[in-house]
């Protein structure tokens, strides 16, 4: 008997005997197993579609792109489906096919094909060198339908996987146009609304657009621009509008005087799956944007998206994100279509009536409400427990991602304020690691053989993922120095190559990853490196303040860039100067301390909510060309005092210390 109860005493002693780093890492074992399984059954399901697709008829609908097959594939599965909700409009899985069908049929006219326009069909049989043998015969039958459209309207017909841009709000015809695009072989590029002149015209360059569909709302702003891009010579075509320019053509009349049947899927099946389909471009807030470019690959591995974050096909997903942006579009839509679920798509995101839409949607308001899931990127903490202390107890599952990289992290443990966790298990099915790296150089730190080296628990490090054949890096549109800096070789072993992500990360012992800051948004002041997020999250425990935003600003006669935060004040509380010097003075060692203080009604931020630093930090702390109210740290005094220009006069002459 005595020898049974020793037996687990045995088995449990080389447990016992486990450092303690180990420990905290078993407690999350189960939810480690959980996540890691339901990835790999994702990816076998994503695996399986893509082979179904390879192996189906040329000829119809499901032998084409992820994109045009899998919304066949809805259409078929549960066509009766409430796909999308867009205000009043409602539209099923199978409006949403035909619609797309109508688009494509459109666009293939513009490119000059004519090979059964008038409806669907298969051929039979399948394989790369039939669906070779039909483009092939497409596009020369479809040489007298090219020469009917330039005598129709003088537009040169699109070329085969030539790239129509749009610029169009997140509206259904926004989905239809894109999907039709898809089908119809052609590259999408989406691009920012807000985009007017140069911008505007550097981003349809850049990805070479021969096409632009833009919404009818937007003619009267871009009437400046028309001459341009007529000189471009681009088709151009507006959604609807009844009164156009000369020369834009609505898009919609054509598509709609089509018929609404499926398109032969060879037309969009790519020949590999790294080729591009789409450009998604970046925010551009150091310079102009840039076109990166998404893969076939990228756009089926977006179907498992949601799967991943534990949704489900009866699922209704809220989205109000520019569908211009990978979040909005290949997460939020792509995601959609990859469980099946129906999507509630916002132009513009309201915070007043989002409870109002939730109940509308089979939600009650704030507590009563039957949301479960929150998804998203970039939540503060402080924000994150207001949030379920006000509506309750629901899952926020924050998660990490770059429109063009090859990294993804979940935090599947609902962990407040973690990214994600570094698991081995894991990063076994998604490789990444952390690397030091010196703010200073702009480099990442090696070691005496070369190689860089891995950052130790509780140390910021550079996030860096390994390039292979299933995580790719495109790059972007463009010369290749605009890539420059993004692939980093000899990481760990000669040869090797990573995709640098430019964001610092911290994994602590416990194994979660907790976002630190940009590489270039962290500065460097009195000799030490100065994170601009952690400054941010000392400054918003004060309850007097809704929104910070640090940045380093230059400061003539000294080394280096000094701190100034942004401020914008919690209604119906003021600034309270002492309160805030206190509270730096005891949370924040002197040099992240910040020397300069900007109040704000409202804190300028992308339409994807990142703060703009790099434009305020452009703008300085001259309180003669600033109309905000300013602020400067006097180490002397041991105060925050308001900025006058007699201040900022000695400061420049160095009779102030800051």
């Amino acid at each position: 008997m005595a020898s049974l109860l020793l037996l687990p005493l045995l088995l449990l002693l080389p447990l016992l005997l486990l450092p303690l780093r180990l420990w905290s890492q078993l407690r999350w074992l189960a939810a480690d197993l959980a996540f890691t399984m339901r990835a790999l059954r994702c990816k076998r399901a994503l695996r399986a579609r893509a082979l179904a697709a390879a192996a189906a008829d040329p000829g119809g609908p499901e032998g084409g792109c992820s994109l045009a097959w899998r919304l066949a594939q809805l259409a078929r599965q549960r066509p009766a489906h409430t796909f999308l909700i867009h205000g009043a409009q409602r539209f099923s899985y199978a409006e949403a096919e035909r619609q797309s069908n109508r688009a494509a049929r459109a666009f293939l006219r513009a490119r000059g094909w004519d090979g059964g326009l008038g409806g669907g069909g298969g051929t039979g049989g399948a394989g790369e060198g039939e669906r070779a043998a039909l483009c092939a015969r497409d596009q020369a039958a479809g040489s007298g339908a090219a020469r009917a459209v330039r005598e129709r309207d003088g537009a040169a017909p699109l070329a085969p996987g030539a790239t129509v841009a749009l610029l169009l709000p997140a509206c259904p015809e926004f989905l239809w146009l894109w999907f039709g695009l898809a089908k119809a072989g052609l590259r999408t590029a989406f691009v920012p609304t807000a985009l007017r002149r140069g911008p505007l015209q550097h981003c349809l360059r850049s990805c070479g657009a021969r096409a632009l569909v833009l919404a009818p709302e937007f003619l009267e702003s871009l009437e400046p621009d028309l001459p341009a891009l007529r000189a471009m010579g681009l088709h151009l075509w507006a959604v609807g509008s009844d009164t156009r320019p000369a020369g834009i053509s609505d898009f919609l009349a054509e598509a709609s005087a089509e018929v609404d049947g499926p398109v032969p899927g060879y037309l969009s099946a790519p020949q590999n799956m790294t080729d591009t389909c789409l450009y998604i471009f970046t925010s551009g807030t150091t310079g102009l944007p840039k076109a990166a470019r998404i893969s076939h690959l990228k756009v089926l591995q977006c179907q498992g998206f949601y799967q991943l974050c534990g949704a489900h096909q009866e699922d209704v997903i809220y989205l109000a994100l520019p569908l211009y942006h990978m979040s909005g579009s290949l997460l939020g839509i792509v995601g959609c279509l990859g469980i099946g679920a129906t999507v509630v798509l916002k132009s513009k995101f309201s915070a007043g009536q989002f409870w109002e839409d939730c109940q509308q949607h089979k939600n009650k308001a704030e507590r009563g409400h039957k949301v479960r899931l929150v998804v998203g990127s970039g939540l503060r903490p402080d924000t994150w427990e207001r949030f379920v202390r006000r509506f309750g107890p629901l899952q926020v599952l924050e998660t990490y991602g770059l429109t063009e990289g090859n990294v993804a992290t979940f935090n599947y443990t609902g962990q407040q304020g973690a990214v994600g966790r570094a698991s081995w298990l894991y990063k076994h099915v998604f490789p990444f690691s952390l690397i030091r790296y010196d703010v200073t150089t702009g480099e990442p730190i090696r070691d005496t053989q070369g190689h860089c080296v891995a950052t130790s628990p509780g140390e910021p490090g550079l996030l860096v993922a390994p390039v292979s054949q299933q995580s790719p890096f495109l790059g972007y549109a463009g010369g290749p120095e605009l890539a420059r800096g993004k692939l980093l070789r000899h990481v760990f072993r000669p040869g090797d190559v990573f995709f640098n992500t430019g964001d610092l990360l911290v994994c602590d012992n416990q194994g979660f990853l907790r976002f630190h800051d940009r590489t270039g948004d962290t500065f460097r002041w009195k000799g030490e490196n100065v994170a601009t997020t952690e400054v941010a999250k000392a400054l918003e425990a004060l309850d007097f303040l809704q929104e910070v935003n640090v940045y380093g600003v230059t400061v003539p006669g000294h080394e280096g860039r000094a701190g100034m935060a942004a401020l914008a004040l919690r209604p119906p509380y003021s600034l309270d100067l002492a309160q805030l010097y206190a509270h730096v003075s005891e949370n924040l060692p002197p040099y992240a301390r910040p020397r300069f203080l900007r109040l704000q009604e409202s804190l300028p931020t992308t339409e994807t909510f990142k703060q703009q630093k790099v434009r305020m930090a452009e703008e300085g702390f001259d309180p003669r060309a600033l109309p905000d109210p300013l602020y400067i740290l006097d180490q002397a005094g041991g105060a925050y005092l308001p900025l006058t220009p007699a201040r900022y006069s000695a400061l420049l002459a160095g009779d102030l210390r800051i």
